[in-house]
């Protein structure tokens, strides 16, 4: 079973260098250092799977994004990048680049974009050029049962080459190395959407019981195969010093496992409700119908919280995050029903000594296997 530890993906894209030479001539740009404003654009894909719920700035250095050679002043050519950053600054900026450009059905899986890194860096090598280069990294996480759990993440970079005068590749590359980062997390997300759990969308609980008698050490809870005098196996010298005519050990488990079909959780769970016979012991004397039926109840008993245990594990129950603890946590409190329950029913019938108040359990027991449909 898998808890609040199940493995967490990661995939790396490759850098993707992609050379961008400006020659086109026009009126040069005077000033490389007012705010960079991203261009609204309709991105060339459609989200089928998630929308950005969010843009977080996780970047170690939040001064600017941008370090850009200014225009050259006459025939000097600038020798020094100056910084420029996105207008509003990195974070607002790409949110609402994303939200106006990116379509946002907030009925899809919401997903936060965090910026580890987006940078522009620019030298001029020879005289009259200017080489760039955008970085990015981001990482996307998704956001369920007030959680955020993390996806993949995402390293993408182009290079360009302008003239010195012109800065109008600056802000089309950086709307470009976003737009791949944002077409590499579709892509991925669609292929994975129907199969990997941490896109899970819900949960569907299907359980079965385990009856089968492998004639070895364990005897399954069945009602067509009630406890016999030959399932108490336990040595007698093991037990000459107790006061008790028989005892009988039983408890319960689940297993099972998992699959994902369609974005749903299935946990396919099997019950077993048994029984270890050498772990059970009754004296010679003591081996007639009557004491059998108190061993037995004991054994009702642990059906009877399984039963209950059952109907605790539903999809409403359960969260996709953390399903596997949850159940774990209820199976816990379960058993501490159990020894509870054994203990007053031992009390109440003197371990079977007192007839009456035994008569009184054996019709609890039985009114209650029938109300969870276990007996008719």
């Amino acid at each position: 079973m898998r808890g609040k530890a199940f493995r967490r993906a990661a995939l790396w894209s490759l850098l993707l260098l992609v050379v961008i030479s400006v020659w086109a001539a026009g009126p040069p740009v005077i000033s490389g250092t007012q705010p960079i404003v991203l261009k609204t654009e309709a991105l060339p894909f459609k989200p089928k799977e998630f929308y950005i719920a969010k843009v977080i700035d996780e970047r170690k250095n939040k001064k600017a994004v941008a370090y850009l050679m200014p225009a050259p002043v006459g025939a000097a050519q600038a020798t020094k990048a100056v910084p420029v950053d996105l207008k509003g600054g990195a974070q607002a900026a790409v949110e609402q680049y994303l939200h106006k450009s990116l379509s946002q059905n907030t009925k899809l899986r919401p997903v936060v974009m965090r910026i580890k890194e987006l940078s522009v860096t620019e030298s001029a090598p020879a005289k009259g050029r200017v080489e760039g280069r955008v970085v990015t990294h981001v990482q996307f996480s998704l956001q369920r049962d007030g959680e955020t759990v993390p996806l993949i993440e995402q390293k993408g970079g182009i290079r360009y080459n302008r003239p010195a005068g012109q800065h109008d590749v600056v802000e089309p590359s950086l709307r470009q190395v976003l737009t791949e980062s944002l077409r590499y997390f579709d892509s991925w997300i669609n292929l994975e959407a129907d199969k990997n759990e941490l896109l899970a969308k819900a949960i569907k609980v299907n359980f079965d019981d385990h009856t089968f008698d492998a004639k070895d050490d364990t005897v399954y809870y069945a009602l067509s195969r009630p406890l016999n005098w030959g399932d108490f196996l336990g040595s007698p010298t093991k037990v000459s010093q107790s006061r008790y005519a028989a005892a009988v050990f039983p408890g319960f488990a689940y297993e099972g496992k998992n699959e994902i079909k369609n974005g749903i959780i299935h946990l396919n769970l099997t019950m077993k409700v048994f029984v270890v016979k050498s772990a059970s012991w009754a004296r010679a004397e003591a081996r007639d119908t009557y004491t059998l039926n108190h061993e037995q109840r004991h054994f009702d008993i642990v059906k009877l919280v399984a039963e209950r245990f059952k109907q605790t594990i539903h999809p409403d129950s359960l969260t996709v995050a953390d399903y596997n603890s949850i159940m774990q946590y209820k199976y816990i409190e379960a058993y501490r029903e159990m020894n509870r329950l054994q203990e007053q029913y031992d009390n109440e019938t003197g371990h079977g000594i007192d007839t009456a108040a035994q008569q009184r359990w054996n019709q609890k027991i039985d009114e209650e296997l029938r109300a969870l449909k276990v007996k008719r």
